[in-house]
């Protein structure tokens, strides 16, 4: 492969590609082009053989057809049994494994360490299999595989497995759009020292979260994306690439995979800021309360007034759960989602959270139930705590007298949009 870089044709082979950020991390390792090529099962074989490609990527279903057609292996490849890389040399097709190395990568970026641990893979697929070989490179004490029907499956991996201080998911369980499943109750781990979960949408899954809570190291799998995505590029290009670029490609696929939600007191200018934000970052925007009211066909008053609170607080929560699952859009949310504690998850689990803080005297209370029931003052001392225990940053409102005007609320848009940006500049 004697090209000059501009020259290669490179890409990513999958039969259903559909969104794929493998165009944006490439776009920051060189100047090659880079292509999506969907094939069906009965022609993969021909096209990994003679497709027009330099190097490729290849997704699920393809990689065991990857290794198969492959005429030179890597010691991991080999090792493994998978290849998600193929580079054409010399007339013969060479195939490595990224993921092993995005995987070690995403370890030692988190502080992770197996060595003389005894680790807990959830899942015994390609994923697994490349998890297990790597956990043994890096001299994990121990390592067990749990599968549905093995001999350790997730009925008695709590008794068998009771020693366990790192877990990692390999497993589809908890990914978007079923965020509320967990393959197992961390919590039941009490040697538990880590949880890696390769799912990267949602941001924290439902097993990163309840690890959270128990204290413990997580990390999910983003990092790993992006650095297996810039060690294929090196086998592309044949040049070392900086490890301070697989950073700005984490959060490059991060901005546009995040939400941002605001939560706040009703009344506080959540919906007209946010909607400022998705102007200008160029994204969805979702009021949950007009969600509701659409889904309802009603005004929020009515549902107030004819079925209580507790009703209206159970579509909200179902609402708010549907949309901060999604990825990439901006969220108002209403101004009570702290009061129920089950809304924390979703309103986190792939969010950057803003806290829009508004002078309590400057609120408005027409068309709001609860304001015109219970004073703002007693509202925010039932909520405050929430709203900051909740929230990754706050931007506080200025006192106005006519409302929130186009330039405030223009203006406090901006300083979101700073908060939650990222540097996405490619190098």
């Amino acid at each position: 492969m004697n090209k000059a870089e501009s020259e290669l044709c490179c890409g990513l082979l999958g039969r259903r590609l559909g969104h794929s950020f493998s165009p944006l991390i490439h776009s920051f390792v060189g100047d090659y082009s880079y292509e999506l090529f969907e094939a069906e099962p009965e022609n993969a074989d021909d096209f990994i053989k003679n497709g027009d490609y330099d190097c490729i990527n290849v997704t699920i279903p393809y990689k065991q057809n990857a290794f198969r057609c492959a005429d030179i292996l890597s010691e991991e490849a080999r090792e493994i049994g998978a290849v998600n890389t193929l580079v054409r040399k010399d007339g013969k097709i060479y195939g490595y494994n990224t993921d092993y190395f995005g995987f070690i990568a995403l370890l030692n970026k988190n502080g992770i360490d197996p060595e003389g641990k005894s680790c807990l893979v959830l899942g015994t697929g390609g994923a697994a299999k490349m998890v297990v070989y790597a956990l043994k490179v890096l001299k994990a004490k121990n390592i067990v595989s749990v599968s549905r029907n093995g001999e350790i499956n997730y009925n008695n991996v709590y008794s068998e497995c009771g020693d366990t201080e790192i877990i990692i998911n390999t497993t589809p369980v908890g990914m978007y759009p079923d965020i509320f499943d967990a393959p197992v109750e961390v919590a039941k781990f009490g040697k538990c020292e880590a949880v890696v979960d390769i799912i990267y949408n949602p941001s924290v899954t439902k097993l990163l979260f309840d690890a959270r809570k128990c204290g413990l190291k997580t990390a999910n799998g983003l990092y790993m994306l992006s650095a297996q995505g810039i060690k294929a590029g090196e086998f592309f290009t044949g040049k070392v690439i900086s490890s301070d670029v697989i950073d700005r490609v984490t959060d490059a696929v991060e901005s546009q995979t995040k939400n941002i939600v605001l939560i706040g007191m009703p009344g506080c200018g959540k919906s007209y800021i946010g909607s400022k934000v998705a102007e200008m970052l160029g994204k969805q925007f979702v009021d949950i309360d007009k969600a509701i009211e659409a889904r309802e066909n009603r005004p929020i008053p009515e549902i107030f007034a004819k079925d209580g609170e507790d009703y209206f607080r159970k579509v909200e929560t179902q609402i708010t759960a549907e949309f901060c699952a999604k990825s990439g859009i901006v969220i108002a949310t209403g101004g009570g989602v702290v009061t129920r504690e089950e809304n924390l998850f979703p309103v986190k689990c792939n969010s950057t959270v803003c806290y829009v803080k508004r002078p309590l005297s400057n609120l408005p209370t027409e068309g709001r139930p609860l304001s015109q029931k219970t004073s703002v003052e007693v509202l925010f001392e039932q909520r405050k705590e929430k709203y900051e225990a909740w929230s990754d940053i706050c931007i506080e409102v200025p006192y106005s007298e006519n409302g929130i005007s186009e330039e405030v609320a223009t203006e406090c848009a901006k300083k979101i949009c700073e908060k939650t940006s990222t540097d996405n500049m490619k190098i």
